[in-house]
């Protein structure tokens, strides 16, 4: 498989754009543990406290992926910076790969993201 290779200012700005979704990922999950914590206090069935309980694992889980993609995302972005510095002539010319590993990565994250969220809505739609 060939790797694509993009300008700096490119991954500059898929860094920045990562790191916006992944703030707001972050906000939602702080919303979605307060929902949560609401629900909880609410209902003490035993049914409700594992499915509660099951969504805290999965949003820790989600927070950590977070953590995870945003500290690669900010290594590399303190690389190509280094690098521009090293070698200031033509770094606007210069391709640089792509990190599609990393591109999987935040694919996979949204879409186990995407999932978590919709079954997390069917939760509170029959505790409503």
């Amino acid at each position: 498989m060939e790797t694509q290779k993009k300008h700096i200012d490119e991954l500059h700005a898929e860094h920045q754009t990562w790191l916006m979704e992944a703030k707001f990922y972050a906000d939602e999950l702080g919303i979605f543990n307060k929902r949560l914590e609401e629900i909880a206090a609410e209902n003490t069935a035993q049914e409700v406290k594992i499915q509660v309980e099951h969504f805290q694992n999965q949003f820790i889980i989600q927070q950590e992926q977070l953590d995870t993609l945003n500290h690669e995302a900010v290594i590399h972005e303190q690389w190509l910076a280094n690098y521009a510095k090293e070698n200031p002539v033509a770094i606007d010319r210069r391709l640089f790969g792509d990190h599609q590993a990393t591109h999987a990565k935040i694919a996979t994250f949204k879409e186990i993201y995407a999932d978590l969220k919709a079954e997390f809505n069917r939760f509170l739609a029959d505790r409503m």
